[in-house]
């Protein structure tokens, strides 16, 4: 008879059988992570990356007092489906740009109709026969090209698709966070401070104002939103849309994480280092400015600018206080009314036209590499610094 192992767990293999299912389970949630995020990512490269190019038409436009009355007029009527409005428009700047093509006839390269840029890049389109047959013949003739699309990346908004670009958009959008970071930086690095090393920890101040704190990193977005409108706008009568509004409100969303980031980083410094300074005859304020702050600001940087990427994101805040609004224009200052990538990427997913789709994954492609490029750079800073201290 065999002899008892005295010991034998029979509860090992049970936990050994655990340990196995929770791990294969880690890794079969992560490599699901990983293909969502590989599937959400190939698929915008593949709608936004057509893009890149526009589809213009070679055909004859007059210049003369008639067309410039009335553009619509400057070329023959059986083009005119196929051209973008926008384009034609844009008749009577050319000619004051350009004097000399007045009473002329020029053989031009015209910015072409969205459902002809749809058509060459074999997306859904809506074009009659007679007016395709025309495109047909223009393509057998050479005189359909598609070319670097420069409007893209140098227009903002617009109501007609191939005339619609980022600019107003990522200006805006830089605006906004230089206000937020302005406001939010120092008051963030300042509390923290103030309440990690010179606040009373048990008094009842203290206490208050970091209950406020992580009540605060809590609230849903669109509240901050809420809040910038009745204070910012309502009640000191800041100017509805400009990227002014929007950095406040965007700082006040993005102060808790700065202070909550900050005072981790100050409580990560050992304390050591204060008590060497103490013992050399410093007093507090030297200690923390010469001694704690800098071996700190490594990681008040990285949760200061991770702070910053994820206010970037952020579109319901910023719809109530009207930067979702149509704004054509570049801002030239913060107070000016402006939109942001976020907002401006919101805008066209829900317009009907099948050009904006493009766009649309374009901006979220752009808005993806900001962030990339913000948290790059956050790790960058931390590891040069920490190799500096």
């Amino acid at each position: 008879m065999p002899k008892k192992n005295i010991f034998y767990d029979p509860s090992l293999s049970k936990r050994h059988l655990k340990s196995k299912i929770f791990k294969y389970s880690s890794i079969f949630t992560l490599v699901l992570s990983l293909t969502f995020l590989l599937v959400f990512l190939t698929d915008m490269v593949r709608k936004g990356s057509s893009v890149i190019t526009q589809t213009y038409i070679q055909i004859d436009v007059a210049y003369n007092e008639k067309t410039i009355k009335r553009t619509r007029k400057a070329i023959d009527k059986k083009y005119r489906k196929l051209v973008s409005r926008a384009w034609l428009r844009n008749i009577p700047k050319q000619v004051e740009e350009d004097p000399s093509l007045m009473g002329t006839t020029q053989k031009v390269w015209v910015l072409a109709d969205d459902q002809v840029d749809m058509y060459m890049k074999e997306y859904y389109y809506k074009i009659k026969p007679k007016t395709l047959k025309t495109l047909k013949a223009l393509i057998e003739d050479n005189r359909v090209e598609k070319k670097f699309n420069t409007i893209f990346f140098t227009k903002g908004d617009s109501r007609i698709p191939e005339y619609s670009g980022i600019l107003s958009a990522i200006i805006g959008t830089i605006l906004t966070l230089f206000v937020t970071m302005i406001v939010s930086f120092p008051i963030g690095v300042a509390t923290a401070i103030y309440l990690e090393e010179f606040s009373n920890q048990n008094s009842l101040f203290s206490k208050i104002v970091e209950i406020n704190i992580n009540n605060l990193a809590a609230i849903p977005s669109i509240l901050f939103g809420l809040l910038g409108l009745a204070i910012f706008i309502s009640f000191f009568g800041m100017p509805r849309s400009s990227a002014l509004v929007g950095g406040l409100t965007l700082a006040l969303m993005t102060l808790p994480i700065i202070v909550v980031s900050s005072r981790a980083a100050l409580r990560s410094v050992p304390q050591s280092i204060r008590q060497a300074g103490y013992g050399l005859g410093l007093n507090k304020i030297q200690v923390v400015r010469d001694h704690v702050l800098p071996l700190a600001f490594p990681g008040i940087l990285t949760g200061s600018i991770i702070g910053l990427a994820q206010a970037i994101g952020e579109t319901a805040p910023l719809i109530i206080i009207g930067m979702i609004a149509f704004v054509p224009d570049a801002p030239t200052s913060i107070l000016d009314a402006s939109t942001v990538l976020p907002a401006q990427i919101f805008t066209w997913a829900g317009m009907p036209e099948r050009a904006y789709i493009e766009r649309t994954a374009a901006g979220i492609l752009v808005l993806l590499s900001i962030l990339g490029v913000l948290n790059g750079l956050a790790i960058y800073l931390r590891k040069k610094l920490e190799v500096k201290w």
